[in-house]
């Protein structure tokens, strides 16, 4: 089986590139960029992509690589950073730019060749970066220019060293997923013969073999797809050597936990444990308002109940969990590399040292549409598979500043009108996420003509294929105004409704 070694240099879209990469059914893996020349060796890569980052290879702390690797008669692709410190280690010049380019950029194709095989004469491509190339190594040619940056895209042709300014990983640049396959299967001459049913075969395995013949497992069920697909694999792997807890921590959906229940008490005939710990969870988000707080104290007290219900089961060694890609590298790098933080997730970092249970994570390594199609060939229900995220600490983070059982009664109903006209409409099954978030503040209103002062939703609605990079949904009009009014008109306490039209990046999907 062909594989791509992505090395890590600190983006944030490190997982995207293995994601574009696996989208085009080649197996891919990231190291950090530190394992060192002997490790890259015995991985016997395809080919080697080298991240963006947030340094300038010129700091003093900087990371690097061993030049040895541009030796090794492998293809490789860089890519911002990548690109900057593949010209610094081979003879090059980078400076800082006199106008950092960030954001969309028009690129203009000098060379059609192979990189850019069949790409129009320009298009637009995503920049991030306040350096940029001066001078070229020996070897090394133009291939693409913007505006700005006259070097955006260079090669050298006899080694098959491309390096690119732009992202062609991120969805903002045209054709990006083009570039990577030119360079996947063009260049490096990769085949594609990675799919997911490999995956799941390997994943089976993997969970057999770590769980024993006689361990048990308890699963983390919340009814959303990560954990209902983690269910299915599990129970494919192990059986009824598997039980499913749900705890209902009070930030739910509106009739989340009658329908979890429901679902896969009737449905799947998984042995459910149900919690209401809604008291101990908002008891210990009192007063609480900073984002970070509230994710650490809904991730410890989940661990906890989870540990004491787990207990009452006799003989279990294991918890498992839906984590992902996103929700690792936004909260530290799954591989150990540079990757800056963004938030912390409820179930990734926040775990008590004095948890007994060992973690079982099948879907660390996957974005949510891989998820949501290994839960096809499983055989989950389309009515869960579709099913948009939903944030594991729930209503929290979409709560701005206090939580009280009284904002909590408002952001509820709230986002269940947005959800019902959406379906109505529709657009539920064609959108990333839509949803409601209660703001800090009060507005003046005037209903029935009396003067009111009242909360304010606001609702975000956003596009994406994965969850890394997202773009804001252009709602119809109708839609807007018919959750506007619907929920002024029968949302106590509500009197103003806005629409959040920020992508991501810059802004993240959730407000907190």
């Amino acid at each position: 089986m062909n594989k791509v070694l992505i090395l890590d240099f600190g983006s944030q879209y490190t997982q995207l590139i293995a994601r574009r990469i696996r989208e085009l059914n080649v197996y891919s893996v990231i190291e950090p960029c530190t394992i060192g020349i002997d490790k890259i060796r015995k991985h016997k890569p395809n080919a080697i992509v080298l991240s963006g980052g947030p340094n300038s290879v010129y700091d003093k702390h900087a990371p690097s690589l061993d030049k040895s690797v541009y030796a090794m008669g492998v293809p490789v692709l860089g890519i911002c950073y990548g690109m900057q410190l593949s010209m610094k280690l081979n003879g090059g010049t980078v400076q800082a730019s006199d106008k950092r380019e960030y954001g969309k950029a028009v690129m203009y194709i000098d060379d059609h060749k192979d990189l850019f095989y069949t790409l129009p004469a320009r298009i637009v491509s995503w920049m991030s970066h306040g350096d940029s190339t001066t001078k070229l190594p020996k070897g090394f040619e133009k291939i693409a220019h913007t505006e700005h940056t006259q070097l955006a895209a260079v090669a050298d042709k006899k080694r098959k060293i491309y390096c690119v300014q732009f992202h062609p990983e991120v969805v903002h640049t045209e054709m990006g997923t083009q570039i990577i396959s030119n360079f996947l299967f063009r260049i490096a001459g990769c085949k594609a013969d990675w799919q997911l049913e490999d995956f799941i075969e390997k994943k089976v395995n993997d969970i057999r073999e770590q769980v024993g013949p006689e361990g048990k497992v308890v699963l983390g069920l919340s009814g959303g797809v990560d954990s209902s697909v983690a269910a299915v694999l599990i129970n494919k792997a192990i059986g009824k050597r598997m039980t499913a807890i749900f705890v209902n921590n009070g930030l739910l959906r509106k009739n989340e936990a009658t329908y979890v229940q429901k679902v896969f008490r009737d449905h799947f005939h998984i042995n459910l444990q149900y919690v209401d710990a809604t008291s101990l969870f908002l008891k210990h988000l009192q007063g609480v308002t900073d984002p970070e707080e509230k994710r650490k104290r809904i991730g410890h007290d989940f661990i906890h109940v989870f540990d004491e219900e787990a207990h009452k089961i006799k003989n279990v060694d294991f918890l498992a969990q839906g984590t992902l890609y996103p929700d690792v590298i936004e909260s530290v790098s799954f591989f150990g590399g540079p990757t800056a933080k963004i938030k912390s997730h409820h179930n990734v970092g926040c775990l008590p040292e004095t948890m007994k249970l060992k973690l079982v994570e099948p879907f660390r390594e996957l974005f949510k549409d891989e998820v949501r199609e290994i839960g096809r060939k499983l055989g989950v229900p389309e009515k869960i598979i579709t099913r948009q995220p939903f944030p594991g600490p729930g209503l929290a983070v979409r709560i701005i500043g206090e939580i009280t059982r009284e904002r909590l009664r408002i952001l509820k109903e709230a986002d269940a009108k947005v959800e019902k006209i959406i379906r109505k409409y529709g657009l539920y099954e064609k959108i990333w996420q839509t949803f409601a978030v209660l703001l800090p503040l009060k507005t003046v209103g005037v209903m029935g003509d009396q003067r009111t002062y009242e909360n304010v939703i606001a609702i975000r609605s956003v596009n994406s294929s994965d969850g890394m990079t997202a773009d804001w949904t252009r709602l119809p009009y109708e839609v807007l105004e018919e959750m506007s009014t619907t929920i002024i008109n029968t949302t106590k306490g509500v009197n103003r409704v806005v629409y959040d039209i920020s992508s991501k990046p810059p802004a993240t999907i959730e407000w907190e």
